[in-house]
């Protein structure tokens, strides 16, 4: 039997004869967030509900509570269309309580996934980065700052297994493009709001800009890469700067990347998710990436009661600490570190502190993939893998295979979309009829593998060896198959409408006439 009425603080559990409220998720300073069903449709959808409730009784944290949290709603109205915002589903008060309903996100946060699965690899980071960045793009576009960007506010739905941002509790959404540097004209200014360690200097000092969410998702990588929390790392006392360099092994390039975003001072960051895009070779891929570049539904059975739903999660703290991290940017050393020039590498580099290419065409470092040995300090090949092995795996949310052997492997029919195969080992491996969209194959070895009529749109492809692989039917659409060896390869009945390949690359592999070549049109090269 249902009971309408919490039996500890008398709280009504069935808001406006409609909303039940089954247990709490969060609690935090301005309120708490529960899971609920919605008795008024069928099914009972399971629905987010957040509730206004200051902690204290101090007389101007009431208005400005309320104010972030209609300023919630607003933005989640404004944006919650896209698909990797929840939807704001309702939005009310009652007896003086204000409360606002939204999307219940069932899936696991990134803070669980390291909990649970260990640390990323390179390959790992540029994929979250691929799917962060078009909407980071996107919420910026709408003059919104998130200003709370963390693991913890990032849900791997499980349904699709596309990556979700939460808690828009934090958010500056009236913001003048020519004064981004202006703080909010609000009681808010007497706060500072965000995470310590993940917000950016000028945030905590209350003039955030969109470059501050791009440093928020700096810290994310960094956390992604190293398991370790901001606060479990040291901090340059003279810069500010994060010290994170010696706890990671990647790439020069990537390196480099992460660095700029990570600048203490907001005029040396980059300045918007199109840069760091731009950096890492994905502007080919915008428009997709915009529309939510993310994995093919799977059937994982991940547990719903894994999301974490913090409250305005974020610490406010007016009275920043002198040796904090967070307000070392007067500190900084004021020279604009120019860009150093990149040639485009070629060459495969070595397992013995040399590194490899890796998503977009940079450098993976080796040895971030695969580890090393304990007592010869040298790179160790990853654990052999059967199908089984990769399929649960996959099924339970892993998608970096970077390195590891398949040779030979039965996987025909399979869900494997965005799955990160850089480097790998794939000799006549059978992929036929399987989903490998958004996949990364830079240099994987698919030496006669049987990909016909596997889908690989968008997959990229640079440097792979595809010699002698059956693609017959297979979708290659808008593929990046730059430098890849494609002699004696079968295309013919392949679909490769805007895939990047050269007029040499075809020249080597067998088309016919139901080809569709990279210009849409079909027949022979």
């Amino acid at each position: 039997m249902h009971v309408n009425v919490c039996q500890t603080c008398g709280s009504n559990l069935l808001l406006r004869d409609r909303y039940r409220v089954l247990r709490a998720l969060g609690q935090g300073g301005f309120g708490a967030t529960f899971l609920a069903q919605d008795e008024s449709l069928p099914g009972n959808p399971l629905c987010v509900i957040k509730q206004l409730r200051p902690a204290t009784t101090v007389p101007h944290v009431l208005p400005m509570a309320r104010e972030l949290f209609e300023r919630e709603a607003k933005t989640l109205g404004k944006i919650g269309n896209h698909p990797q915002v929840p939807t704001l589903l309702n939005y009310f008060d009652d007896n003086g309580q204000f409360y606002l309903v939204q999307e219940f996100i069932s899936g696991s946060t990134l803070q669980q996934e390291v909990k649970r699965q260990g640390s990323f690899s390179e390959a790992g980071a540029k994929q979250f980065l691929s799917e962060i960045l078009p909407l980071l793009q996107y919420i910026h576009s709408q003059h919104v700052i998130h200003r709370d960007i963390k693991p913890a506010n990032l849900i791997r739905r499980e349904q699709d297994r596309k990556l979700v941002l939460i808690d828009f509790g934090a958010v500056k959404n009236q913001v003048n493009p020519t004064t981004t540097n202006n703080s909010d004209q609000t009681a808010l200014t007497n706060f500072a709001i965000g995470t310590p360690g993940f917000a950016p200097p000028e945030q905590m000092a209350l003039r955030p800009v969109y470059a501050s969410d791009i440093y928020a998702v700096g810290v994310t990588c960094i956390y992604l890469l190293t398991g370790k929390s901001p606060k479990d790392l040291d901090y340059n006392p003279s810069t500010g700067e994060m010290v994170w360099q010696k706890y990671i092994h990647v790439s020069d390039h990537f390196a480099e990347v992460l660095k700029k975003m990570l600048e203490a001072s907001v005029r040396h960051r980059y300045q918007s998710a199109s840069d760091i895009l731009r950096a890492l070779d994905l502007l080919p891929y915008v428009e997709d990436l915009e529309k939510g570049l993310a994995t093919q539904p799977n059937n994982s059975h991940s547990s719903s009661q894994s999301n974490s739903y913090p409250f305005y999660s974020g610490e406010f703290d007016s009275q920043l600490s002198p040796s904090s991290p967070s307000s070392a940017t007067t500190k900084l050393a004021m020279q604009i570190r120019a860009r150093r020039a990149r040639k485009e590498r070629s060459g495969l580099y070595t397992s013995d502190g040399q590194s490899d290419r890796g998503l977009a065409g940079h450098r993976v470092s080796v040895t971030s993939v695969r580890g090393k040995d304990s007592t010869t300090g040298k790179a160790k090949p990853p654990a052999k893998l059967d199908v089984n092995g990769l399929l649960t795996a996959y099924m339970k949310g892993r998608r970096d295979f970077a390195a590891q052997d398949l040779s030979g492997l039965d996987l025909h029919k399979v869900n494997l979309a965005g799955g990160i195969f850089h480097q790998a080992k794939l000799v006549r491996t059978n992929f036929q009829g399987s989903d490998l969209s958004n996949g990364d194959f830079g240099r994987a070895s698919l030496n006669r593998a049987n990909l016909r009529d596997a889908n690989l749109g968008r997959a990229y492809l640079s440097y792979a060896d595809l010699e002698g692989a059956d693609l017959r039917g297979a979708d290659l659409s808008y593929a990046y198959l730059n430098h890849a060896n494609l002699k004696g390869a079968n295309l013919c009945g392949a679909n490769l409408s805007n895939a990047k390949i050269t007029e040499e690359q075809l020249a080597q592999a067998k088309t016919n006439w139901a080809t569709v070549l990279p210009n849409g049109k079909r027949g022979f090269w």
